[in-house]
């Protein structure tokens, strides 16, 4: 009986599944309309690694099938900071804006379907985000796909952000020489100042 459990039991998947959307599709034929089903999966490890498949089959099983294969054909690795991503985001995709935008831990996954799905599916566990402009789930699952792809390696602060202010060396090496020439002079003046202080003393004792 042990036996028989343990070949029925079903095996710990490699990735995370998620169906995004299921559409019916039809196709014209001589004979007339052939009715196809096109499924939408995001597939994750949860660990930086994500992928998108888009498939079509004649039956719903069939067609998810197809679209899991074609999305562990197409997986990506992701650049995370933490739970969260390093910086902002914002990336256009056949008219779907999506924006990304990390978030503090414990914030979770503040996102809708389409983004959460890639998002989840990839391990980000705190993120925010934003749809703006087409509501197409694809589009939508692509842009952000686009998004995750251009994240960079650490977190972008102000202090890498803005330009080095460096001089050349020959403009250091001068103003060394002008502040040389102007300590000269003023001890020359003091010089100056003090000879003739001590001439008029002597001239009064005199």
């Amino acid at each position: 009986m042990a036996e028989m459990r343990k070949k029925f039991e079903r095996e710990p998947k490699e990735f995370d599944e998620r169906v995004v959307q299921i559409d019916r599709v039809t196709r014209v034929v001589k004979g007339g309309r052939r009715l196809r089903f096109r499924a939408t999966v995001v597939i994750g490890d949860k660990k930086g690694r994500v992928g998108v498949g888009v498939a079509k089959g004649s039956a719903v099983v069939l067609a998810i099938t197809k679209a899991v294969a074609q999305a562990k054909k197409n997986m990506i690795t992701i650049n995370m900071h933490e739970t969260t991503i390093p910086h902002e985001v914002e990336t256009v995709y056949c008219g779907a804006r999506v924006f990304l935008k990390p978030a503090s831990p414990g914030t979770g996954v503040i996102a809708g379907g389409a983004v959460r799905a890639v998002v989840e599916a990839a391990g980000i566990k705190d993120i925010l985000s934003k749809m703006i402009g087409s509501s197409n789930k694809i589009n939508n699952v692509y842009a952000t796909l686009e998004a995750l792809k251009s994240l960079r390696e650490r977190p972008v602060t102000k202090k890498a952000t803005s330009p080095i202010k460096t001089q050349p060396k020959k403009v250091k090496i001068e103003e060394r020489k002008v502040a040389k020439e102007v300590k000269s002079k003023a001890k020359k003046e003091t010089e100056t100042k003090k000879t003739k202080s001590a001439t008029k003393t002597k001239g009064k004792k005199q």
